[in-house]
C-alpha cells in the first residue's frame, strides 16, 4: 500500500512522528480486507493486536511516498502473526512483527475460513 506523508504525520521538524508508523501499518492491514470487498470489523467479530515488536531504522519525512508491505509469518485457527515493513524507494525505514488474535463477543474465536484465506 502506498502512503504519502502529510504535514499532519510529522513533528515540528518535518519528520514522521514515531506512532504514525503503527498507524500506517494499521491502514495497510485494513486495506487488505477492503481490496477483497470485506471489512476488518464485523459487529462483534474482529482482530485485536495481542503483541507488537517494532524497529525504527530511518526517518521518513514530509512529502515522502512510502510503501507498506505485509507478509504472513504464521497463522493458527485463532491467531495470525505478520511482518509489516515501511519502505521509501526500496530503503527499509521501519518494520514491525504483529500478533493478531480474532475475537468474537470479546473472546478468542476461530477465524472464519473466508477471512483466514485473506492471509494465504
Amino acid at each position: 500500500m502506498k502512503i504519502r506523508v502529510y504535514y499532519e504525520d510529522t513533528d515540528c521538524g518535518g519528520i514522521v512522528y514515531f506512532a504514525n508508523y503503527l498507524k500506517f501499518c494499521e491502514r495497510a492491514r485494513s486495506n487488505i480486507f477492503f481490496e477483497k470487498g470485506l471489512s476488518p470489523h464485523q459487529d462483534t467479530e474482529f482482530f485485536v493486536v495481542k503483541g507488537i515488536e517494532a524497529e525504527y531504522i530511518k526517518s521518513a519525512k514530509f512529502g515522502d511516498l512510502l510503501d507498506v508491505t505485509t507478509k504472513v509469518l504464521s497463522k493458527t485457527a485463532v491467531r495470525v502473526e505478520i511482518l509489516q515493513e515501511v519502505y521509501r524507494e526500496n530503503e527499509l525505514l521501519f518494520f514491525s512483527k504483529v500478533k493478531l488474535v480474532y475475537l468474537k463477543n470479546s473472546k478468542p474465536a476461530r477465524i472464519p475460513k473466508q477471512i483466514l484465506e485473506i492471509f494465504e
